[in-house]
């Protein structure tokens, strides 16, 4: 049953004392109506526990805003929310429209570097020799059709859902399909995300998916600890690696920084990951499989106004497309052929709640410390 205010109702005890399940959690429908987001439809999620999330309709179901008692979890861009018509598909046009939030998809048929490549698998040479793929792919800026939300009650459990659909497709191209539901459970301070991607045409097709999860302030902040099982991490930036587990103050003109991990899962095949604030007492965690998204790279960026940590499982390394393709690691869907992802993301409310979940990611990495940055008895 879902505990509210610090007293676990029963269904019948709750529906008692409120008209409408709303007045404590539930499921709304907005639309942005100004400036470069207006139009924009948005799902407004809260679960009771001051736990909340938007998810942008518009922007292939994506999660936007997402916070614990009014405390921010999630990173915003400066340049916020926009329509998915304002969106730039091409090179490095990405990051006009990258307004941050929790979750932004990356792909389907590619993600990280722009570049070209042979479009012969789609078998119309003298139209379409290569193809070219700007930063992280197109779906993020595509919009969903929203397929249904609402809330469940299962017993006296009650979920919260939104289910949605985006269309990747071009004549002579690629034919996908992201099919996504997203549910919250009264209660929880957390939501899970499970997509199917499949290749609805008629010719092989590329697949790459890789979740850019994007953790802000306050959260991120000076002396904020990452929370990773790896058994050996790499950069390719000609930076440290050695403490890049705690965070920094925003830095001057700071260069980001990606760091790729070597994961370790949990018996079920789980990877759980998270950036904790133990002076805040408040973290945002992940929880994926290493059987769907093998690969976790960590974007480090401590600039002034960009001051962010995402959090990113993918099907492949962060050297991007054409190192899988060398490496023989480029994905392929056949006609007809679905993949099936799942995510689970929450927040860590208290110093228990951080310590528990330091000790899972510890117990994957023995003779590491369960509190990087922290001294024995600190």
């Amino acid at each position: 049953m879902p505990e509210l205010f610090g007293t676990g109702y029963t269904r019948a005890g709750l529906l008692r004392r409120v008209g409408r399940l709303e007045q404590v959690a539930g499921v709304r429908l907005v639309t942005i109506g100004d400036g470069q987001a207006r139009g924009v439809r948005v799902l407004e999620f809260r679960t009771g526990t001051g736990f909340a999330f938007d998810v942008l309709i518009d922007r292939c179901f994506d999660i936007g805003r997402c916070e614990l008692a009014g405390q921010p979890l999630s990173w915003l861009s400066a340049a916020g929310v926009t329509g998915p018509w304002y969106y730039e598909p091409d090179e490095w046009g990405w990051f006009r429209a990258w307004g941050g939030g929790m979750v932004v998809t990356c792909g389907l048929d590619h993600t990280l570097v722009p570049g070209e490549d042979s479009a012969e698998h789609f078998n119309q040479p003298h139209i379409r020799a290569a193809v070219r793929y700007g930063l992280h792919g197109r779906a993020g800026g595509l919009p969903a059709r929203l397929a249904g939300y609402g809330e469940r009650w299962d017993g006296d459990e009650c979920v919260l859902w939104a289910e949605g659909e985006v269309l990747q497709s071009a004549v002579f191209g690629e034919h996908l399909v992201l099919r996504r539901r997203i549910e919250a459970r009264v209660g929880e301070s957390r939501f899970t995300i499970h997509d199917e991607v499949e290749n609805a045409g008629h010719t092989l097709t590329s697949h790459m998916l890789l979740y850019h999860c994007n953790a802000g302030f306050p959260v991120v902040d000076e002396s904020a600890q990452l929370l990773v099982p790896s058994s050996r991490t790499t950069t390719g930036y000609g930076v440290p690696v050695e403490g890049y587990q705690t965070l920094s103050a925003p830095v001057r003109d700071a260069t980001e920084a990606c760091f790729e991990h070597e994961l370790v899962a949990e018996p079920a095949g789980t990877v759980p990951v998270a950036v904790v604030n133990r002076a805040l007492g408040l973290g945002v965690y992940q929880v994926f499989r290493i059987g769907q998204l093998p690969h976790h790279t960590v974007w480090r960026m401590m600039g002034e106004g960009t001051y962010a940590l995402a959090m990113e499982p993918s099907t492949n390394r962060d050297a991007g497309r054409f190192d899988a393709t060398e490496r023989g690691e480029l994905q392929w869907l056949a006609p007809g052929e679905t993949r099936h992802y799942d995510l689970e993301i929450g927040a860590l409310p208290g110093a228990a709640a951080i310590g528990r979940f330091a000790d899972r990611v510890a117990a994957l990495t023995p003779g590491q410390p369960a509190h990087p940055g922290l001294r024995a008895g600190g």
